[in-house]
Order: C-alpha cells, then sequence, then structure tokens
C-alpha cells in the first residue's frame, strides 16, 4: 500500500484521530508513523483541527446507567467496581486517573510525531502510595511516562499533591543492587525530568521520597519513600 499518497495518509489519519480505527488497525498505524512522514503529516494536520473541538465542550455529568456500563466493562477483568451512588469526589479522582493516562498517551504520541526514528514504546510506571501515604484519605497516585529513547521521563499525579515549603517530592530511580540514583525533584508530584547517560541501568523501580526543601543535598535519599513503582526496561 502508498502511503505516501495524500489521500489515502488524509484518509487514515483522519480515523485515527477521530477515533473509528480501532484495535489490531489502529496498532498497526501506530508503527507505520515512524516510518511514513505522509502518515505523520495527516495525523498532525488531524489532531490540530480537532483540538479546538474538544477545548469549547462543556462537562457533563454522566448518568447513573454509564457509571454501569463502564463498571461493568473494567471491571469484568480485574474484579473493579465503580458505583453508581459514588460521590462526586471518588468519581472526580478516577476521571482524573483516566486523564492522566490519557496525558502520558498525548504525550508519546506527540514524541513520535516529532522524533520519526523507529524507537521502542514508551514505558508507563505506576508509583503508588506506600507506608503512611498510603494510609492518608488523600492518598493518591503518580504515573510517569518514560520516553522510548529512554531520554526522558514526565511525571503527573492522579490526584493533587500537597507539600510543605520546607519541603520536596524527589524521584529516584532504584537499582536492583547499590544505593538509589536521584533523577530530580518534582514539585507536587509533577514534572518533566532528563535521563542523562544511564541513570536507568539495572533499576527495576522509581520510588518517591520526602526530602529537605530542593532536594537531598548530597544525592541520598533521606526521607521516608512516600510512592513506589516497579518497571522493566
Amino acid at each position: 500500500m502508498d502511503y505516501s499518497r495524500r489521500e489515502l495518509a488524509d484518509a487514515l489519519a483522519a480515523d485515527y484521530a477521530c477515533g473509528t480505527l480501532r484495535g489490531a488497525a489502529r496498532r498497526r498505524f501506530e508503527a507505520l508513523l515512524p516510518a511514513h512522514p505522509a502518515l505523520r503529516e495527516a495525523t498532525t494536520r488531524w489532531l490540530e483541527r480537532l483540538m479546538p473541538l474538544s477545548a469549547s465542550l462543556m462537562p457533563v455529568e454522566p448518568s447513573g446507567d454509564v457509571w454501569r456500563r463502564v463498571s461493568e466493562r473494567i471491571g469484568a477483568g480485574n474484579g473493579t467496581r465503580i458505583a453508581a451512588t459514588q460521590g462526586a469526589w471518588e468519581r472526580l479522582a478516577f476521571w482524573r486517573g483516566l486523564t492522566a493516562f490519557a496525558s502520558v498517551a498525548a504525550i508519546g504520541l506527540a514524541l513520535l510525531l516529532a522524533n520519526p526514528r523507529a524507537m521502542p514504546p514508551p514505558i508507563v510506571v505506576v508509583l503508588a502510595a506506600t507506608g503512611d501515604a498510603a494510609a492518608s484519605p488523600a492518598a493518591g497516585t503518580i504515573v510517569a511516562s518514560i520516553s522510548g529513547d529512554r531520554a526522558t521521563l514526565v511525571a503527573r499525579p492522579i490526584l493533587p499533591v500537597s507539600v510543605k515549603a520546607d519541603k520536596s517530592l524527589e524521584l529516584w530511580a532504584v537499582p536492583k543492587e547499590g544505593a538509589a540514583r536521584s533523577l530530580g525533584v518534582l514539585p507536587e508530584g509533577s514534572g518533566t525530568v532528563a535521563l542523562r547517560g544511564k541513570v536507568l541501568a539495572n533499576t527495576d523501580t522509581l520510588a518517591v521520597t520526602l526530602e529537605a526543601a530542593g532536594g537531598s543535598p548530597d544525592g541520598k535519599a533521606k526521607g521516608p519513600i512516600l510512592y513506589a513503582g516497579k518497571f522493566a526496561l
């Protein structure tokens, strides 16, 4: 198939951007993007066209029937349930979680369109609250995305994270052996980090600790671990 044909590239990109290209066809389209400039350009154009439409939409409260069907669909495989009678805060937390994952996916697509050379897919790491933080009513989760070229990490909290003025959240790569390596400070659990050299070499865990303002002064983790998550390169 000649993906350099403008008409074909535009039609496929339109289906992809509108969400009508699904399943195996959608995965194949994403795999083709690095090698076909025409597809990347068409996809960028369609995303730029559709973005203003989503920005102008007013939020709508889903009905109880919608919550029931969402609960049935996502709960079939892991037993998760979302009750239609949940309070607004719990439902807001759920959609914030989905928004965080969607943001990570959007960042991954943007990097793919901007950098056409073939590379591994991004790695998404879910850092769950640990220790005393896990017992807090405001306990949340931080979602981190490691770019396909392993050069950048983007972190976003699902729920807002509040830190005292004299403290900072610091992100660490924890190797299977040896001391943790600082990746930088995450203001309120959010930030973009440059992964220099082989800072992720032989690591399988990301952790966030509570340190003095500005982060640990000597590069060694001292505070309690508030969030942690496993991953594999």
